[in-house]
């Protein structure tokens, strides 16, 4: 599996995807494309190319599978929930 740091990713559970598609054609940043390999049902299946998910999810919102696709949106590092804080505040004290 393909590390994906602090990138947004979706990840698709290939035998539940039907090849319709929509989550392909829904995307906005043409970072989704159907596999070659076919699915134990007899479908090919939607895979993430790798790079440039913005976790939008319309990929989600538009599959007609309930369990196909998740869009995993990573959680905020502490350091920069501790580096906005001090933004957010110096901020604050600006506009005083």
């Amino acid at each position: 599996m393909t590390k994906h740091g602090k990138e947004p990713y979706p990840v698709f559970n290939e035998l539940e995807c039907k090849a319709c598609e929509r989550c392909i054609i829904a995307c906005r940043e043409g970072v989704l494309k159907m596999s070659e390999d076919i699915n134990k049902r007899g479908y090919h299946y939607a895979v993430y190319t790798g790079k440039g998910c913005t976790g939008c999810g319309d990929c989600y919102y538009t599959c007609p599978e309930p369990l196909a696709v998740e869009v995993h949106i990573p959680r905020k590092s502490q350091n920069n929930h501790q580096k906005e804080s001090k933004d957010n505040k110096r901020d604050k004290e600006e506009d005083k």
